[in-house]
């Protein structure tokens, strides 16, 4: 007991009857206890090796402090514990829980990758190597839902969707939007039909040129990653893509039409001959629309069957 410590020792009487003393003064003390529960969570699921594995190091051998797992860790950990800045990473180096989290001893272990060395590894690592982690993040999760659901799954819908990342000055690889100014323009994808334990979600890479727009890299991202590994554990499945009007091109309508057993719809804004070409169109899904408000007929009437084929392509 300290002079500053508080008469009231049984702070909690109602769970324990013993005193519980809280002293704010040991100099080996941690904030990110939280920490824990994630490093539990990362040796279910195994990102950081998978991430490392990613990775070539080409550093001298006998001049290398902190290995890339390590150093992957760190920043894993330290984004998730409210650290996002490389800047930040000379807090967190001697912290205890830090230490823990990368199989160090928390008092007596070496210190963390100082702030020069966080940067030099980001800035380091190729776009192939980016690829690679992001294949093996969405591998990761899309074969969690592959366990939990036994390959069976009827319909996944696939939302595009460009993320907006503000920045400050003339920071590295940001270009001039009108409306938000400066940003990078990382794209997401979402899988909502793998829900309700999370869907998936795979991110394209962040830095984005001067004259980025939204469907770049879409098509590669939808080839080569995501319906390839979705496919691969949901053999049967049907995909419905939806877009955003920022992903509506010709070389992505294109790839989209040769695919089998995918259907797309996607946010466009309307101009007068869209409207006018649409419309036969949009009296089939009005239908549909009517249809799915109504019991359904024993009889029904051809006008009813297109409509219902119109409302199970996700009209």
């Amino acid at each position: 007991m300290t002079p500053h410590t508080i008469s009231q020792t049984v702070l909690f009487p109602d769970l324990f009857d013993k005193p519980l003393v809280a002293t704010f003064d040991q100099q080996q003390a941690s904030s990110d206890g939280g920490g824990v529960l994630l490093k539990a969570a990362e040796r279910v699921y195994g990102l950081v090796k998978a991430f490392a594995g990613c990775l070539t190091d080409k550093r001298a051998p006998e001049k290398i402090r902190h290995t890339l797992a390590d150093v992957i860790g760190q920043r894993i950990f330290g984004i998730a514990c409210g650290h996002p800045d490389g800047n930040d990473a000379d807090h967190p180096a001697d912290d205890p829980v830090h230490k823990l989290l990368l199989g160090r001893d928390p008092v007596t272990g070496a210190r963390l990758a100082s702030q020069p060395t966080i940067p030099r590894f980001e800035n380091g690592v190729s776009r192939t190597a980016l690829y690679r982690m992001g294949r093996e993040l969405a591998a990761g999760v899309i074969d969690r839902h592959r366990r939990r659901l036994h390959g069976r799954a009827r319909r996944i819908t696939i939302a595009l969707d460009p993320t907006d990342d503000r920045t400050h000055g003339a920071q590295q690889y940001s270009f001039f939007k009108r409306a938000l100014r400066r940003v990078v323009l990382p794209a997401a994808v979402g899988v909502p039909d793998l829900r309700p334990r999370g869907g998936a979600v795979s991110v394209r890479g962040g830095a984005a040129p001067r004259r980025a727009v939204a469907s770049d890299g879409a098509v590669g991202l939808l080839r080569r990653l995501l319906l390839p590994l979705l496919r691969a554990a949901f053999p049967r499945v049907r995909f419905l893509v939806r877009l955003d009007g920022g992903f509506a091109t010709p070389a992505l309508f294109d790839f989209l039409d040769a695919e089998p057993r995918l259907d797309y719809v996607v946010a466009m804004a309307k101009n007068a001959v869209l409207v006018r070409r649409a419309e036969p169109a949009m009296e089939v899904a009005r239908g549909g629309v009517r249809w799915a408000g109504r019991r359904r007929t024993s009889t029904p009437t051809p006008v009813m069957r297109r409509a219902r084929g119109v409302a199970r392509a996700g009209w």
